[in-house]
């Protein structure tokens, strides 16, 4: 009896995963607003019906890889503001493990990408509860440095939604390269005599470049945060609200709160 249940379970995930699946590649090539629940079953190899045993609607399924998506962030964004290291160390290990992150997910992160300012209300705000959850994580965190020592449980919240927003902008600027160069590489695969400008050695220097960028916008985040607390000195305290919401790949500063 319990090697059935067993092996019922099993195929139920292998169904389920393979709805995920199918769902993502799906998504490469339109908004989850616009996926429908057959188009799903169809690629998935399912009859519809089987669908409604895994999620509730496509609205839902869109949430879980959501999940997927961002769960295995949560250790990676502690590592930048970790007080484990020096400084330099911390965000040279936070840049590659995002950059990692990307490489092994880079189907959900277009994803999140895409439908974290989209139409489908549940998916932007099961993203919003993932990135205050991240941000809530962070600011305890630093809450035990003693660098912020002394420091109010708003400016601990501002800085922490900073390095929260600047390592998923940081996962944004790998994504992007990472998509500027297979379109290079399929360009260069059908031009009639092609000329090759990428490879293992263009990918490298790629990655490097956006590597530096990305661990010199964490630096600066990081000096200002040494130099923050002289703001007491001359007590003004910052505008409410800023940072400001950018772009949905590369807004570092935005708080992601605004639907």
């Amino acid at each position: 009896m319990s090697h059935t249940l067993g092996t019922r379970q099993a195929q139920k995930q292998r169904t389920r995963r393979a709805l995920l699946d199918a769902a993502l590649e799906l998504l490469e090539e339109q908004s989850l607003g616009s996926l429908g629940l057959r188009e799903v079953t169809r690629a998935a190899g399912i009859a519809p019906t089987a669908f409604y045993r895994h999620f509730r609607s496509v609205e839902d399924l869109g949430v879980a890889l959501v999940g997927e998506a961002l769960e295995g962030l949560h250790p990676l964004i502690g590592t930048a503001v970790s007080t484990t290291g020096d400084a330099e160390e911390r965000i040279a290990r936070a840049v590659e493990l995002v950059a990692a992150h990307v490489d092994r997910y880079p189907a959900h992160m277009r994803f999140v990408v895409r439908e974290r300012h989209g139409g489908v209300r549940a998916v932007r705000e099961a993203i919003r509860e993932q990135l205050a959850r991240f941000t809530e994580e962070v600011a305890r965190t630093l809450a035990e440095d003693p660098v912020s020592a002394g420091w109010s449980a708003d400016d601990l919240l501002m800085l922490a939604q900073l390095y929260v927003e600047q390592m998923i902008a940081t996962g944004c600027l790998f994504l992007e390269s990472l998509e500027s160069l297979e379109a290079m590489e399929s360009l260069e695969a059908t031009a009639p005599s092609p000329v090759p400008a990428t490879g293992p050695g263009e990918r490298a220097r790629t990655r490097e470049r956006v590597a530096s960028t990305a661990a010199r916008r964490l630096r600066l985040i990081s000096i200002g945060r040494l130099h923050w607390p002289d703001r007491r000195a001359g007590g003004g305290t910052p505008d409410e609200g800023a940072p400001g919401r950018g772009t949905p790949c590369t807004g570092a500063t935005g708080t992601g709160t605004a639907d």
